[in-house]
């Protein structure tokens, strides 16, 4: 099975595919341009990057922003994350469940994931183990349906089924993980927040040979009926902003599978919990607790290093662990009993789109600043290899530790570099790392500078102001 895992690995990135696709807030259109990883693509629209402030319409604004100054200092730092035009209904509902709601990153992925494991017990017939191995299929190869209720009376037909979720068509590969995905590129305007009317989208798909068999679900733990789900997802620590729009959407699958007539004859039950991040034990705590409960499936951790803390628990005493934010490709190929899933693509895939709008965009000489852990470690390497492979150069990169609190001196180095675009890979912290870019007067309204789904979001510009 490693082997196998491994083989699909190298093809993966060998054979990855863009396919450009750019749109507003309301239409989208692909185009018919593709490229392998690294190369540059041309979208079918313009598509915004950090420091030219061009939006699809033609418009322009500038980013004035004097050095050290915070108003619009993050105009146009442009980010990526596993995305696809939400309906306004799917926001509506969401926003019915907390009202408070700023951003939905992640929020569809969350929602698919509860909606996927639900259908694979309608299937199965249970919430013991053996439903694990039904969740694969129940999002290829049969009838398509695109709710809980259609899904569910067509298994009850005796028929086979496709499920299509509000985070698009989720295809799984053998080895539970997405083979494509749609990414929102998201520009921040020059307010500090999210400019809605510049996203664009990317397709990335594999090769149909990245494609391994179905990996074997191992264990023998019996279900009691009652269809339990429980979530490591983050109310604290460094991706404590992605913790809303996932609860929000957890809370909302299982109300609305609930109000369908729930799952196996009886109500969902749902059980909520912190995850914290990879500097604390919070994801143990909440997990011995959540195994103490009989859950049969854990949804999280958003981190990929958290999930890694606690998946061999979590595996080893039979229960499926989904994660709706993973993407770490550390994960593709670990020994996980054929338990642990993911809606959220792995990063070869983000790193190739952020590779793909650092050379389309024209930079040649590149900074990539990351945090030293599963996620960070593993997209700065991708993106790095998009980057030279796409004609471009590497000019500066610095693993930091995830601790690390000032960036100052890198702000330095980076600049010292003298890249024409930079590329940040982290969390919350995130936010320092580019007041000390601003500060060093290389920030995004000066140097192309590009996140990605651990960083860009409202969060972001409301910790800059506040100087988090």
């Amino acid at each position: 099975m490693q082997r196998t895992k491994a083989r699909r690995g190298a093809a993966l990135i060998t054979g990855l595919v863009l396919v450009g696709a750019a749109c507003g807030s309301s239409s989208s259109s692909e185009s018919g341009a593709t490229t392998t990883a690294g190369a540059a693509t041309t979208a079918a629209a313009a598509t915004t990057t950090a420091g030219a402030a061009t939006t699809a319409g033609g418009a322009t604004t500038t980013a004035g922003a004097a050095t050290g100054s915070k108003a619009g200092a993050l105009a146009n730092f442009t980010g990526t994350t596993p995305l696809v035009k939400l309906s306004d209904d799917f926001q509506k509902r969401l926003k019915e469940v907390d009202p408070a709601l700023k951003d939905v990153n992640y929020a569809a992925e969350t929602y698919d994931a509860i909606m996927v494991i639900a259908l694979a017990a309608e299937e199965a017939k249970t919430d013991g183990i053996e439903y694990a191995s039904k969740i694969n299929g129940i999002t290829k190869g049969g009838e398509k349906c695109t709710t809980f209720v259609q899904c569910r009376d067509l298994i009850k037909a005796g028929k086979d089924v496709d499920y299509d979720g509000v985070s698009g068509p989720i295809e799984f590969n053998g080895n539970g993980e997405p083979l494509s995905a749609s990414y929102g590129v998201q520009v921040m305007s020059d307010k500090n927040r999210l400019d809605d009317t510049k996203t664009t989208y990317k397709l990335a798909k594999a090769a149909a040979s990245a494609a391994v068999p179905e990996v074997k679900v191992e264990g023998t733990r019996k279900g009691d009926g009652e269809l339990k789900i429980g979530s490591i997802l983050p109310q604290t620590g460094s991706l404590a902003f992605l913790g809303p729009p996932e609860f929000a959407a957890f809370d909302l699958a299982i109300k609305e599978i609930n109000a369908a007539g729930g799952v196996l004859g009886k109500p969902v039950v749902g059980s909520k919990g912190d995850s914290g991040d990879a500097t604390t034990d919070t994801v143990n705590q909440t997990t011995d607790r959540l195994l103490g409960e009989n859950v049969d499936a854990i949804i999280g951790a958003a981190s990929s290093g958290v999930s890694l803390k606690v998946i061999d628990k979590i595996t080893g005493a039979g229960v499926v662990q989904f994660s709706p934010a993973n993407t770490s490709d550390t994960l593709s190929t670990y020994p996980d009993k054929g338990l642990y899933f993911r809606t959220a693509p792995p990063d070869v895939l983000q790193g190739a789109v952020i590779a793909d709008l650092v050379v389309s965009g024209g930079a040649k000489n590149v900074a990539i600043i990351a945090r030293n852990d599963a996620y960070g470690t593993g997209l700065a390497g991708v993106v790095e290899k998009g980057v030279t492979d796409g004609g471009g150069k590497v000019v500066y990169k610095k693993i930091y530790d995830e601790k690390q609190e000032k960036f100052a001196t890198e702000a330095g180095e980076i600049k010292a570099a003298t890249p024409d675009a930079i590329v940040v890979i982290g969390f919350d912290e995130s936010s320092k790392i580019l007041s000390a870019l601003v500060e060093a007067g290389i920030g995004p309204s000066k140097i192309k500078t590009y996140g990605c789904d651990g960083n860009i979001g409202n969060a972001l510009g409301e910790n800059f102001d506040a100087g988090k």
